[in-house]
């Protein structure tokens, strides 16, 4: 499934769908068994079954919803008879909510419904996924009261808008990520062929062994990009596997990567340098275009990729890399 690769990010998406289905699931129940209630109605019902007439505010602050949520789910339930609302003879300004006659003989005959929902769920769930589940609502609620989230996200946001973008070498630590931010350029852009499997699945093997050498763009510990310079024969070397996270958009991690492979290749002694392309990657190109790498009339002989058909070869010289 694809939220569930997104983790944290999805992580309201995931939830808001399992509420929706458990809403459903006991809405479908409540309507089999003839129950005129529906189950977004549950908390403030429940809560004036067991605590009689208060306000809205007390209503919201128990069952964790806004004045503004509970005010109009009470809206709903006087329309549907089953709550009255009355101002507060200690207070004009606040309303009190009771559940009216109909209400509390609706709510007296749902005993079995609600058993039979707690039981399901275990049914379903297993006693332990349940136990499980109800102990992580727990700890989030908990830990959102004494760290809240906005408040964090912002402290992360401003923690990565100040730090300084770097260029590390390979380490087997950031392995995964190069394959990672490779799978994610070639998925969006075309596919992943044998030939990228086998190397990103195997760098060491593939690429540092041979003599070549990769590089990754990180930002406050967040990996964002990686390329890679491969030595194809003594002195020729390819600039391959280049990508970058492009929600990292703008930051310029790719000139960045771009620049310390081709360090890397003055370095060496090389003394040829080229790369295999796409015409429809115009971005790319121009990037390349601007490092000193010079398009070829033709694609390069016994090219390896299906998606290659532009050839560049590196005609600036050591003074005039891109990004130095």
């Amino acid at each position: 499934m694809y939220l569930p690769s997104l983790a944290q990010l999805a992580l309201g998406s995931r939830l808001k769908s399992l509420s929706d289905h458990f809403y459903a699931a006991v809405d479908e129940v409540y309507r089999a068994c003839g129950a005129g209630v529906e189950s977004r109605w549950f908390p403030v019902l429940r809560f004036l079954w067991e605590h009689g007439e208060t306000t809205v505010s007390d209503v919201a602050a128990a069952i964790g919803q806004t004045h503004s949520a509970v005010s109009q789910l009470a809206d709903k339930l006087v329309d549907a008879g089953l709550v009255q609302r009355r101002k507060d003879a200690q207070d004009g300004r606040r309303s009190l909510l009771a559940l009216t006659g109909r209400g509390q003989e609706a709510l007296s005959a749902l005993g079995p419904i609600w058993v039979a929902v707690r039981r399901g769920i275990v049914r379903s769930l297993g006693e332990e996924g349940v136990s499980a589940l109800l102990a992580a609502l727990a700890a989030t609620e908990r830990a959102l009261e004494e760290r809240p989230v906005v408040e964090a996200m912002l402290a992360e946001h401003a923690a990565l808008t100040a730090a300084r973008l770097e260029i590390v070498p390979y380490e087997p630590a950031l392995k995964e990520h190069f394959y990672r931010l490779n799978a994610q350029w070639l998925e969006r852009h075309f596919r992943i062929e044998d030939i990228d499997r086998e190397l990103l699945g195997d760098p060491e093997r593939h690429v540092l062994a041979p003599g070549g050498a990769i590089f990754f763009a990180r930002l406050a510990d967040e990996v964002i990009g990686t390329c890679a310079l491969l030595q194809e024969s003594p002195g020729v070397y390819e600039l391959s596997k280049m990508g970058v996270d492009e929600t990292f958009r703008g930051m310029g991690a790719g000139r960045r990567l771009l620049a310390a492979a081709i360090e890397e290749f003055h370095r060496r002694g090389g003394r040829e340098l080229f790369l295999e392309s796409n015409s429809r990657l115009k971005t790319a190109l121009r990037m390349y275009e601007q490092a000193g790498f010079v398009m070829q009339p033709a694609v390069r002989p016994g090219s390896h990729y299906e998606r290659a058909d532009v050839y560049m070869v590196y005609q600036g010289g050591k003074d005039g890399v891109a990004g130095s």
